[in-house]
């Protein structure tokens, strides 16, 4: 096929026979039904939550911007078929000092100052809907946006388990202190949204209660899967508490770099895994429908499919006895 007749089938000038629909379906591999849909709902990138837009290639914001339109498609399938949580947030964009914010949202969750045990778990009992990012991208780690009053997070869970903690309860803090204010480009935006992430998730009279009174990298190290974060962002927090200076945090992070903290997580925590997804999975294996069949209906490839839940749903789908309880029910 010319690259002129794909053009002007994209641009919508010829009206493709059912041999040129077959072609573009083998060569794309998607589902030929999927080209007689209605188009996917589009992303108005001026309403979503885009970190390191200064490094973001047009085609990186593109791929995010087409997993998020699927993902709306995924959501609106599972909404018909079960009633998931209802958003439980609070709207604290007139709040401009970002911690306050967090020991807020804490306290209307009734957290108070303890660790968060699973935080991917503490925003879907909350109606927050995350998916995955299918594509491993460097600039791209999370994003999010409100959408018909439901708060979405996307996130890029090929990052350690810990920095995918943290850039969701990032996003977090997105929608609740950035929910009418657009795109959020500046760096001001991005360092509210870090001091609220270190906030909720290291609580600071938690942090000062448990720290040594003379704090070295292996006391870091120990400490930090209290509250399920990477090493560096522990020391971040120690030294916006003032518990190392900025000399002992300097020599901590290149430290920590050299036993090799800056590019991963040795010894991590293992993934947090969704609830809600698992339910939905294994409501279905015992209606004997699987992910294909899910896939069928949306008219899309099972890769694409897998990609939007990837590192979400864990190794175990069947139901046991007690999935009955939870707070996802199918909707008959």
């Amino acid at each position: 096929m010319s690259a002129i007749t794909v053009s002007r089938l994209k641009n919508g000038e010829n009206e493709p026979d059912g041999d040129t629909v077959a072609k573009l379906a083998r060569a794309l591999d998607y589902p030929e039904a999927f080209f007689s849909d209605d188009d996917p709902e589009e992303l108005d990138t001026g309403a979503v939550s885009f970190r390191s837009l200064t490094k973001m290639s047009a085609k990186e914001r593109d791929a995010a911007t087409a997993a998020g339109s699927l993902g709306l498609q995924l959501s609106d399938w599972v909404e018909g078929e079960f009633r998931l949580p209802e958003a439980n947030l609070l709207d604290l964009s007139y709040e401009t000092d970002p911690e306050v914010a967090a020991r807020s949202l804490r306290q209307f969750w009734s957290l108070g100052e303890k660790p968060i045990g699973n935080m991917l778990g503490l925003l879907e009992v909350n109606g927050v809907r995350v998916f995955s990012l299918s594509e491993d991208t460097s600039t791209v780690d999370a994003f999010s946006f409100w959408r018909n009053e439901k708060p979405f997070i996307f996130l890029d869970n090929f990052k350690t388990a810990e920095r995918s903690i943290f850039d969701s309860t990032h996003e977090l803090g997105h929608l609740v202190l950035h929910r009418h204010g657009g795109p959020q480009p500046s760096r001001a935006a991005e360092r509210e949204a870090n001091m609220f992430a270190s906030t909720f998730l290291m609580p600071t009279n938690d942090v000062r209660a448990r720290m040594p009174r003379f704090i070295t990298v292996d006391a870091i190290i120990e400490v930090k899967g209290r509250w399920r974060v990477s090493a560096m962002a522990m020391a971040y927090r120690l030294h916006t508490l003032g518990l190392l200076t900025e000399w002992q945090y300097k020599s901590a992070c290149i430290e920590l770099g050299r036993r090799g903290f800056r590019s991963g997580e040795p010894r991590g925590i293992e993934r947090e895994t969704s609830r809600v997804w698992q339910k939905v999975l294994s409501q279905l294996w015992a209606e004997r429908k699987t992910k294909s069949d899910i896939a069928d209906s949306l008219h899309i490839p099972l890769d694409e499919l897998e990609g939007l839940i990837w590192g979400l749903t864990g190794p175990t789908i069947r139901p046991d006895k007690d999935e009955a309880r939870g707070t996802i029910r199918a909707v008959k």
